[in-house]
């Protein structure tokens, strides 16, 4: 079930429980509800209370009969169901998962906005615009990681950035990796590509890059004997080169400096929408992440693709179930066939790890009201809208086409964020109904809150409340263009409610495939 769908249902709901689609046998509880209570959808009585965010069965559902939920399957009864009995994990189960691809049968172009719209950002001399202008120290290794936290720290107390107006900060990207590792194999080229990708990251003007010295991912591989950035704005060391710890530390502090000048020299100047890449996320969801904040930012996702824009769907472990609305929509069946291959490859690499597809939801989830990967899934896709899927991509590969793609990617979210930044995300957008707090330096993140009640207690956390689709009947249409408004003002530089808290000390996670060794 896509956005649109949902918006004239959310507009004519009951104030006490929502049905999503008219072949659903569950209603979603829009308030507390207590056992005897007789909402005016159902022919009986609830049995017990349920929560908000929680599933209701509107008709019998026998054993092993499908559950219903925007349309389409989220499990299987575990035993029989009867109207006004709360349905989740102690009688819903997820079965035997099987879909119909059907590829690109339903990949309609969006209509073009011709009178496009732009914002502020910083044209770097390789043609990408960024949103932030930050210094990155970018480390090979884990071994170099402190040594990246003492001289952004003696930056920051000697006031190296005092002269230099023009400049956000000074970021460390720090990571538990970069050796025990094997030189040529899948983990290898994963952290390859997400390194190259920060070094190259349009919301930096420059890079020192730290490796140890005699780690398996080497500085000399990264740089390659070239410049990886165009513009020269990239110096590098290793420790042990150096002479260990004290004199890297100097030596770093005079090329930031230099850095520093170089970047101090760009200046916001008007950039056309069309320069944005977002990148799309759900963490700590509930059961009203599918009805509300999901098909907002799906629908600001459409908004920025009829721009011209670019827009990431990631997690593929939490598209499971969901695939299938993806593949219609893919613009070619191999792009189609590249998401299968992509979701093939998980199920092999859960099974080979002693995992599962169906590890999700989590207890977090659970008590929102998720029940079954299905169920989370379904929800998570609305945060791609409607466009054509023009293609999919690897964890932390660059993103090369404008419009709707997906990147390969775990479903833990740094990791997943991490991908997304690497591969070009010049503007994150993270939903989230349990309440998630996170950032992602180089790259801003916008906060969506699914429902009131978390977003008035996590206010200082949270950049936009989309519950008020619930309580207040706001339009998902209404609340994604709000939000694609936002998306101008903080690629123009106003800060995110993470930004102003100094979140993104911690969040850069590549993903690590592979033996430790």
């Amino acid at each position: 079930m896509q956005a649109r769908d949902q918006i004239k249902v959310l507009q004519d709901a009951q104030r006490d429980t929502v049905r999503l689609n008219p072949d659903d046998n569950v209603v979603i509880a829009l308030r507390d509800l207590t056992a005897g209570e007789h909402p005016d959808c159902l022919s009986a009585p609830l049995l017990g209370a349920v929560s908000r965010g929680h599933k209701i069965a509107t008709t019998l559902i026998a054993q092993g009969e499908n559950v219903i939920r925007y349309g389409q399957v989220i499990g299987q009864a575990k035993s029989d169901i009867v109207p006004g009995e709360h349905v989740h994990v102690h009688n819903l189960g997820m079965g035997d998962h099987q879909q119909d691809y059907a590829h690109a049968t339903a990949n309609a172009p969006l209509p073009e906005i011709h009178n496009a719209r732009s914002f502020q950002g910083y044209h770097r001399s390789d043609g990408k615009i960024g949103t932030r202008n930050y210094i990155g120290i970018l480390t090979t290794v884990n071994c170099s990681g402190s040594v990246a936290r003492f001289i952004a720290e003696a930056a920051e107390k000697s006031g190296l950035l005092s002269s230099f107006p023009n400049v956000d900060g000074i970021v460390p990207i720090v990571h538990g990796t970069g050796c025990g590792m094997a030189a040529k194999d899948e983990g290898y080229e994963t952290l390859y590509r997400t390194l190259a990708g920060y070094a190259q990251h349009p919301n930096f003007a420059g890079i020192l890059l730290i490796g140890l010295g005699c780690e398996v991912m080497q500085v000399a591989d990264l740089v390659g004997g070239r410049p990886i950035r165009p513009d020269g704005a990239l110096r590098y060391m290793t420790i042990q080169n150096e002479g260990g710890t004290r004199r890297t530390i100097e030596r770093g502090l005079e090329e930031l400096r230099g850095i520093a000048e170089l970047a101090n020299q760009a200046t916001r100047a008007t950039a056309p929408v069309s320069a944005l890449t977002v990148g799309m996320q759900c963490g700590g969801s509930d059961g009203y992440s599918g009805i509300t904040a999901n098909p907002a930012l799906g629908y600001a996702s459409d908004l920025l693709v009829r721009h011209g824009g670019t827009t990431i769907l990631s997690e593929t472990s939490e598209i499971y179930g969901a695939e299938h609305l993806l593949t219609r929509r893919a613009e070619t069946p191999e792009v189609g066939e590249k998401l299968i291959e992509r979701v093939q490859w998980w199920e092999d690499y859960t099974a080979r790890n002693g995992g599962e597809m169906d590890n999700n939801p989590s207890p977090g989830n659970k008590r929102g009201g998720l029940t079954t990967i299905l169920e989370k899934s379904l929800g998570a896709v609305a945060k791609g809208g409607t466009a054509p899927l023009r293609d999919v991509y690897k964890f932390a590969e660059r993103i090369d086409k404008n419009g709707f793609v997906f990147m390969d990617s775990p479903g833990f979210d740094p990791c997943s964020v991490t991908g997304q930044v690497a591969s070009g995300a010049n503007l994150i957008v993270f939903t989230t109904g349990r309440g998630s707090v996170s950032g992602y330096q180089p790259t801003p993140c916008i906060k969506l809150a699914t429902n009131s009640e978390m977003y008035a207690r996590m206010a200082d956390d949270m950049d936009l409340n989309c519950g008020d689709i619930v309580t207040d009947g706001v339009s998902i249409e209404a609340k994604g263009e709000e939000l694609f408004e936002i998306l101008i003002r903080v690629a123009s530089g106003e800060q995110t409610k993470s930004e102003e808290l100094g979140f993104g000390g911690v969040e850069f996670v590549p993903w690590q495939i592979g033996a430790v060794m």
